[in-house]
């Protein structure tokens, strides 16, 4: 089964969640979504996952602060969709997408332990 994990770089998050999959051997494929930004199909699903474009969007982090407050309230499927592909940082991170297109946010052992179905 292959793993996508999306995220920065540089992100602390996305450094833990990958140096996990390597402890425990989890075959992922790392994609830097500002290298590569996810298409409008590919936010559409991930946000019909995630519960709406709000639960996608990591608003405590710098980039959402320093927006204008009108970006901030993005009305429509396609303002979000605008907004992510013009800021992916602004997308909680790491967004991890399995093989059978099932999406998870963010990282935490215990969670990924269970997703993986790893026991240890």
């Amino acid at each position: 089964m292959t793993t996508t994990v999306y995220g920065l770089k540089n992100c602390d998050t996305c450094r833990k969640a990958s140096k996990w999959l390597d402890r425990f051997q989890v075959p992922y494929t790392f994609v830097d979504y500002r290298d590569v930004k996810p298409s409008p199909e590919t936010l559409l699903d991930w946000a019909s996952q995630a519960g709406g474009f709000p639960a996608l969007v990591n608003r405590s982090s710098t980039t959402w602060r320093q927006l204008p407050e009108n970006r901030k309230a993005a009305a429509s499927d396609a303002e979000w969709k605008l907004l992510l592909r013009e800021y992916p940082q602004l997308i909680r991170r790491p967004v991890v997408v399995s093989a059978d297109g099932v999406m998870t946010q963010g990282f935490s052992d215990n969670g990924f332990k269970q997703r993986f179905g790893v026991r240890a």
